[in-house]
């Protein structure tokens, strides 16, 4: 299974230059203004927590948005025949749960001190992870070792990357973002998150009780082996140092072909290939080919998952999601 490397994303957006990392000190107005609380989305809750307002870019309708101009050479680049792979499932992989876990907390959960790699692109702490706090590929791994916290009082999530408990009983971490699940407030421009695009990743990750309810109302998490030196709203951030406008850029939306017949996939895997018709894919960290994201759990039906392997790159399409922005400092979609 292979694993993404944001640090390199983290080393790419501190490069930027001097103009730059002054104008990401002071977020605009606009960017204050996007914490306006927003109804709640009709889909699966993280906790008792909205994941993300309804009017978020996470639940808009992509199905009849216009054909990226870039799509054939996006596509090509990533791999026409390659298939998409759910990144997650029942069981264990090296040892390790499959998929990137989240934790969630009760109100009052101590906050405990974080220290960072890359520091200035990070939310300070302290955060309420706890000692046995879930990490991705678990205790042992070498891989990203994502940890991500819901606290379900505050409905604040917490993301951290490359995680390591101390043994003072704080951890440290690569890079950590803090988000407000009941806001549209998206990070400065240019920072990183736990992720590379600078998004959060727990509202983009196929949960077990979405697919037992029969929908998925969101854009699901998707790695890429190479990508831009570039991000499009709503990503802010890029993760790599070439040019090739062949490449997909970070925050770039896909979708799977309306064609695609879905009714020959098994019900787990129909249910996600839905929503990667309507909602689509968003393009949010470095790694393998088509791999989407999702939580561990042992309910997972991993032959149905594996069935996701139908769809290769080909049956999917990149999307101008351009007209969906309403302001380029909110996740918010634009009325219609």
């Amino acid at each position: 299974m292979t694993r993404s490397t944001p640090i390199a994303a983290a080393v790419v957006g501190i490069a930027l230059s001097a103009a730059a990392a002054g104008a990401l000190t002071a977020p605009p107005a606009s960017a204050r203004s996007a914490t306006r609380q927003i109804a709640a989305p009709a889909g699966v809750p993280l906790g008792g927590c909205p994941n993300t307002p309804a009017d978020s870019f996470w639940h808009a309708d992509v199905s009849k948005l216009p054909r990226h101009p870039g799509s054939q050479a996006y596509i090509s680049s990533v791999g026409p025949t390659r298939k998409v792979k759910a990144d997650f499932g029942a069981g264990l992989w090296d040892g390790g749960p499959i998929g990137i876990p989240i934790t969630y907390v009760k109100p009052g959960q101590p906050k405990v001190p974080v220290s960072f790699e890359y520091a200035g692109e990070s939310d300070k702490g302290p955060y309420p992870v706890p000692r046995d706090a879930r990490i991705e590929g678990g205790p042992n791994s070498d891989g990203d070792r994502h940890v991500l916290v819901v606290g379900t009082g505050t409905c604040k999530l917490y993301e951290l990357y490359a995680a390591y408990p101390r043994p003072d009983g704080g951890w440290r971490a690569g890079s950590g973002a803090v988000f407000d699940l009941k806001s549209n407030k998206l990070r400065p421009a240019g920072w990183t998150s736990a992720d590379a695009a600078g998004l959060p990743i727990a509202p983009g990750l196929v949960r077990y009780e979405e697919v037992a309810a029969g929908r998925i109302d969101h854009a699901i998490r998707v790695t890429v082996p190479r990508s831009q030196k570039k991000y499009v709203w709503p990503a802010r951030h890029f993760a790599s140092g070439s040019t090739d406008p062949a490449l997909p850029p970070m925050g770039l939306r896909l979708r799977l072909r309306a064609g695609f017949d879905t009714s020959r996939l098994p019900r787990q895997a129909r249910v996600i290939a839905e929503a990667m018709k309507k909602h689509g894919l968003i393009v949010a960290d470095n790694g393998s080919s088509w791999y989407i994201s999702g939580t561990p759990d042992e309910r997972w039906d991993n032959d149905q998952l594996r069935a996701l392997g139908l769809i290769k790159g080909s049956d999917l399409e990149a999307v101008d999601s351009s007209s969906l922005m309403a302001d380029p400092d909110s996740a918010a979609v634009r009325s219609r």
